[in-house]
């Protein structure tokens, strides 16, 4: 008798570490409805996400995580982080999607779930404009001090090239330090130079010269997430209804978008 309790007992426990061990992965975008909020990481990065003058985020990259948002009835929250911990936010769930701009590297493929790409970017060097004229290739600006965003594109272009610089918390910061002259260039996202640089903005004695990479921008979701699946479709919805070219020519992007 007892040895047939036992093997009940035995029985009921394996079938039980079964179902555990067989359970369906959660879906995170279940996870974001039922919390009711879409937390966005990103970066001050016009004109991909960057603040009005009332303090709300808008651009290219916003309006559209906004329109994601309306989609599955959530609010949206953006979230300022640190680009280098981007990885580690998605990972302990601090923020749900990174939708900033991002470059489409091995490491972030590797590392995140990511959509199919929608912007082509390329990372340029900008200098003072009264200077430009001296650098016509990579090979030129070997001797100059840069300014790069820790653990983004820029930096990996400086450091594939030999280039002496400094990583700093943003691309914004890169730019105010050649303005200031504590820096003699910067690498930045092309698609940031044509909105922050330049004759009408706020720094018009800025220009860009050399283009060291040519990419192509994804969004990150977590390792495994069916957003990113969500996303996709959504895009692809946002495209043909004229949504996304709507919203790129807001933010002087249009030409820049690719179609999915």
């Amino acid at each position: 008798m007892k040895k047939r309790i036992l093997a009940t007992l035995l029985l009921t426990t394996m079938l039980g570490l079964t179902a555990c061990g067989s359970k369906a992965p959660e879906s995170d975008v279940d996870y974001i409805k039922g919390k009711g909020t879409l937390i966005v990481g990103i970066t001050d990065f016009a004109p991909m996400d960057y603040k009005d003058d009332s303090g709300e985020w808008i651009g290219f990259d916003a309006d559209l995580a906004k329109k994601v948002g309306d989609s599955l009835g959530v609010n949206v929250e953006f979230v300022e982080i640190d680009w280098d911990n981007k990885i580690l936010e998605l990972k302990n769930k601090s923020v749900d999607v990174i939708w900033n701009g991002m470059t489409l590297t091995d490491e972030v493929k590797n590392s995140m779930e990511c959509t199919n790409p929608y912007l082509n970017n390329a990372q340029v060097v900008v200098v003072s404009s009264d200077i430009a004229d001296q650098y016509k290739d990579a090979a030129s600006l070997s001797g100059l001090s840069f300014a790069v965003e820790s653990g983004s594109a820029g930096e990996a272009a400086a450091k594939d090239n030999g280039y002496n610089y400094t990583s700093l918390t943003s691309q914004a910061d890169a730019v105010m330090e050649v303005d200031a002259g504590t820096s003699q260039a910067c690498i930045i996202d092309l698609l940031m130079a044509g909105a922050m640089i330049g004759e009408g903005t706020s720094y018009p004695k800025l220009t860009h010269t050399v283009e060291l990479t040519k990419e192509e921008y994804g969004i990150g979701c977590r390792k495994g997430s069916d957003l990113a699946a969500y996303i996709n479709d959504k895009l692809s919805e946002y495209y043909k209804d004229g949504t996304t070219q709507s919203i790129a020519t807001t933010y002087g992007v249009q030409d820049a978008v690719i179609a999915p």
